[in-house]
């Protein structure tokens, strides 16, 4: 028993006053409301994670004033002074954690969800005092590595030398190893699951028997090819019949094609693949063409495709191939070349073909991509190329926040329009919408290219800014997006922490907020990319509710990886 008392004595006598202080701020801060709903795993690991932000931060600044050799303050004075601002921070983290049910239940009000009765303080607490140790620990251990080496070297070497070269090799070392070991470990072992789970033929997704569908027995691509994301596409889509009884009209099956990545190596070959079978389907007949950038895992989102085929009666057309088996974050950390080549094989080899067909008789063609699918679709065109025979336009909904053009033109937006809902130019060529549609301040009239980005203020993927390290964003300014809780607030530091927790969890929402994007609103979105008429305002919100009601039901097909 002395020696744990000992051993507790010792490690609470290494720890840092200032280090305490600042942590136990960053641990209040923490707890304030963000962009998403946090459960209480959520919101200890990030309240750990804040407390060890700001106690490094005040162990870096003990270290800078000791290094310039600054003045001593007397021992009473310095104990009295650390009682009464441990007392002052651990007032505000009592009230912080007094208050953050109700924080965590004005985001979810937002977001039309029941309140929680409690946050469960004790909870957090627990998880972020784990969450400090282990990171002070670790830490710990590399600063001994750092000296250790430092040490051997001191050997041959002057101190400061000795100091520099032994954290540069702790540094190599580190890296080396994560990097090697663990990562590339990791990826592999993520890699070999996904690709066995994609692999896996599913009972109740039996092999299509009409011959014109994608992974027929007449199909150029076999059903054992296209993977569980492609199967789960050209499965899911709605039939003639279910249209026609909606609508009432005359309706045809809608053309799904997808090709899997085992379809062939290389994105040209499965790319030229996937185009002869859109030809072996007539799929240059229909009306509406729509080139698709699915997300990591090749996932396409139901609620954007089933939209756009009720709205033309079926006379759809679409082509997918999938890049990855890894989810969006994944693949965007791992593979982030293999999404934007892929997209851009796709493109230019149905592009290349469909601009060789006669204007009036070939398809309107569209681009579509869902989070990660939106900045490799994005990345798939040059505008230049199409100086001469332009496509007809692109929806993608919830950008990643390092999206190429969507960065441009909302940095470029019209003065005094919200980052979150902007307005760029007369709305001729690119607008924004949102739950509630385009932003006010759009022009009427619409360009031959058509661009349409569909985000909401509630999506961290679109609006996580890693400036907010250490200044607030843009998009917090007021007005805010009516999703966006009022009593959200910039904090340096734990305001980033926030949102990269948020990025990893906005698909845990509720449908039409953060990165779940709902149909209802995907068909506004479709109405003004492909100029769609022939609809009564009362017949589209009939649409509405049915796909509403479709996507929010208990067994929805389509949606088995939701994200992507």
């Amino acid at each position: 028993m002395s020696f744990v008392a000992n051993a507790f004595f010792r490690f609470r006598h290494s720890l840092s006053g200032i280090g305490l202080a600042l942590g136990t701020l960053l641990f209040a801060a923490a707890l304030t409301p963000s962009l998403v709903p946090r459960t209480y795993v959520m919101q200890g690991i990030l309240c750990g994670v804040a407390f060890g932000s700001g106690y490094g931060f005040g162990v870096f600044w003990r270290w800078i004033w000791h290094y310039l050799e600054m003045p001593e303050p007397y021992d009473r004075l310095r104990s009295r002074v650390n009682l009464i601002v441990g007392l002052i921070c651990l007032a505000v983290a009592i009230v912080a954690l007094y208050l953050s049910a109700g924080w965590q239940n004005s985001v979810r009000s937002a977001m039309s969800m029941e309140p929680v009765p409690s946050a469960y303080p004790a909870s957090v607490c627990g998880l972020a005092i784990v969450t400090f140790l282990f990171l002070l620990l670790l830490t710990r251990a590399l600063i001994w590595l750092g000296r250790y080496i430092s040490a051997k070297i001191h050997r041959f070497v002057p101190r400061r030398v000795a100091n520099v070269v032994g954290i540069t090799l702790t540094v190599i070392l580190i890296w080396t190893i994560a990097n090697g070991l663990l990562i590339q470990s990791t990826f592999e072992v993520l890699d070999r699951s996904f690709r066995e789970y994609d692999a896996l033929i599913e009972p109740d997704r039996p092999q299509p028997v009409a011959a014109d569908k994608t992974g027929s027995a007449a199909s150029l691509l076999k059903w054992d090819e296209l993977g569980r994301a492609g199967r789960e596409f050209i499965a899911s889509g709605p039939t003639a019949g279910e249209i026609s009884s909606l609508t009432g009209r005359q309706t045809v099956d809608p053309i799904r094609v997808y090709a899997g990545l085992n379809v062939a190596d290389e994105p040209k070959q499965r790319a030229e693949r996937a185009l002869e079978e859109l030809k072996r389907q007539n799929g240059f007949d229909r009306s509406i063409l729509v080139i698709i950038t699915p997300t990591g895992t090749g996932w396409v989102d139901p609620a954007a495709m089933n939209g756009l085929e009720f709205l033309y009666d079926g006379n759809v057309a679409s082509i997918a191939m999938q890049y990855s088996y890894l989810n969006s974050p994944l693949s965007l950390l791992f593979q982030p070349e293999y999404g934007a080549e892929a997209s851009r094989a796709l493109f230019t080899t149905v592009y290349n073909y469909w601009k060789t067909l006669p204007k009036d008789h070939r398809p309107r063609l569209y681009l579509y991509g869902l989070s990660l699918g939106a900045m490799n679709s994005e990345k798939s065109i040059s505008l230049f190329e199409m100086l001469e025979d332009p496509i007809n336009g692109a929806l993608w909904s919830g950008p990643p926040f390092p999206s190429r053009d969507w960065k441009r033109i909302t940095r470029d937006r019209n003065e005094g329009t919200p980052e979150w809902l902007p307005v760029f130019r007369d709305g001729a060529f690119a607008r924004f919408m949102n739950q509630n549609g385009e932003a006010p301040g759009n022009g009427t009239r619409w360009g031959p290219l058509r661009i349409v980005y569909l985000q909401y203020a509630s999506d961290a993927v679109v609006f996580f800014d890693s400036h907010a390290f250490y200044r607030q964003p843009d998009w917090m300014n007021a007005p805010r997006g009516h999703d966006v809780s009022p009593q959200l607030r910039w904090y340096p530091v734990v305001t980033m922490l926030q949102l990269a927790l948020d990025m990893a969890f906005a698909t845990t929402t509720p449908m039409g907020y953060g990165h779940v994007y709902a149909p209802e609103h995907y068909v506004d979105a479709w109405i003004e990319v492909a100029d769609i008429d022939g609809w009564s305002e009362d017949q589209i919100n009939h649409l509405k509710q049915y796909l509403h009601h479709k996507m929010t039901g208990e067994d929805v097909e389509g949606y088995d990886q939701r994200g992507g």
